[in-house]
């Protein structure tokens, strides 16, 4: 029996280019989203196996529609699709359900691979990555209720962070310069007690703040 997969992303182009990717395979496209709206509604309608859904969507992050995914399909399994490998949308999406991700530059053997193993419940093919944030995140659960004080503009730096954005982005978006947003990310890894973005955003996510 094949494998239903739902393929969620804003281009036409890609949609089109994935499908043609995975036909002849195991895998069968059974519908398409080119927002997260849709998504939502295609997936309620199909329970597809796997939803291959676009992290960036032009309703909102394919994020968002990640959460709402998981209350009207919990049966479908959510592989984040991706054009950059970002440890802080990796680190998003594991904290808010997706078994896995895929870059959109990707093989077809490593798609049918990260495909497959999403609709058996096998290991996720970034298992490594994925293993990595899932220790990022355990830490944080530590200590997690430590309410670290932040500022309100390191609170929306961190929002920032969060949401995947580069110092250079979060800069423009804040209007602030590169030097300030480096130093408000180094006072937050600080006062969070983390290492890295990725520990930084899971703890965001954990908190709600995104």
């Amino acid at each position: 029996m094949p494998i239903r997969l739902l393929i969620c992303d804003d281009h036409e182009v890609i949609r089109t280019g994935l499908a043609t990717l995975l036909a002849g395979t195991d895998i069968e496209v059974v519908g398409e989203a080119a927002t997260g709206k849709e998504a939502v509604k295609q997936a309620a309608k199909l329970k597809p196996d796997v939803i291959l859904l676009d992290i960036r969507m032009p309703d909102g992050d394919g994020l968002s529609a990640l959460e709402k995914l998981r209350a009207k399909a919990p049966n479908s399994k959510v592989v984040m699709l991706s054009t950059y490998d970002n440890p802080t949308y990796i680190a998003r999406a594991v904290a808010l359900g997706a078994c896995d991700y895929v870059l959109k530059g990707s093989s077809q053997e490593t798609l049918v691979a990260t495909i497959t193993a999403a609709a058996k419940g096998e290991s996720p093919y970034h298992a490594a990555e994925l293993r990595r944030i899932a220790a990022a995140m355990k830490v944080r659960q530590v200590i997690e209720d430590d309410d670290m004080p932040l500022t309100q503009r390191e609170t929306q730096v961190l929002k920032h962070i969060a949401l995947g954005l580069s110092n250079k982005e979060i800069a423009r978006s804040l209007e602030i310069s590169v030097e300030t947003v480096k130093e408000h990310v180094q006072n937050i890894l600080r006062k969070l007690a983390v290492t890295d973005r990725t520990q930084a955003a899971v703890w965001a996510v954990r908190k709600g703040l995104v």
